[in-house]
């Protein structure tokens, strides 16, 4: 893995949760993206999911493995999450790992909008195609990357893939069915695959 796209400079400029809700809402207040071909449909999935986290952001319980995990993280590092205002799985996901960034001081989340780091991106594609969120852990010292993950839980994943491979494939459909099993889930699939996530880098007191 190349990792030195990922600069300190990179990190340095990057958003942080609350600037990163405070551009999605200036953006929708200002009836535009930061992208000239912004289409309408964007602005409308941009709008929905802007409320989501909003809720999320009120209603997200973190479960007690999350918590006891979260507390024994015993070396800085940072979460860097490529996202987009449209993206409904972020809208579901971000607010959960903000979440989790404030239950410890070894966790720095900082975020990137992925059409304009499109250099980090495809050095973190999913399948060969650019999915977002996608999360990627780093040593805050080193900026070595520990793991990461994205763009969905597992079990969604694998709905979404069973209905790509169908031949009457239909985004709206499709997403419209996630934001359903989102709903249901209540963030615990979310929560238990960073829990592993976590495990997996070996930077938690054993």
């Amino acid at each position: 893995m190349k990792t030195q796209i990922i600069t300190s400079e990179i990190i340095a400029n990057a958003m942080n949760y609350e600037t990163y809700r405070s551009f999605i809402e200036e953006q929708l207040a200002n009836n535009q993206s930061a992208e000239k071909n912004y289409s309408e449909s964007m602005l409308h999935y941009t709008m929905l999911n802007e409320r989501r986290m909003k809720r999320l952001d009120k209603t997200t319980k973190l479960a007690p493995e999350t918590l006891a995990i979260l507390s024994h993280i015993n070396s800085p590092q940072i979460w860097l999450v490529l996202t987009e205002g449209w993206c409904g799985d972020a809208a579901q996901t971000v607010p959960v790992m903000a979440k989790m960034a404030e239950q410890t001081p070894n966790v720095t989340l900082k975020l990137l909008l992925r059409d304009k780091h499109l250099d980090i991106m495809d050095a973190f594609l999913t399948n060969g195609g650019r999915s977002i969120p996608k999360l990627i852990i780093l040593d805050k010292t080193t900026l070595e990357v520990l793991g990461n993950w994205g763009p969905r839980p597992a079990e969604a994943q694998e709905m979404f893939l069973e209905a790509k491979a169908r031949p009457d494939f239909s985004y709206p459909v499709i997403l419209k069915d996630l934001q359903t099993w989102y709903t249901k889930d209540k963030s615990l699939s979310t929560q238990k695959e960073l829990v592993e996530l976590i495990k997996k880098t070996q930077l938690v007191i054993s």
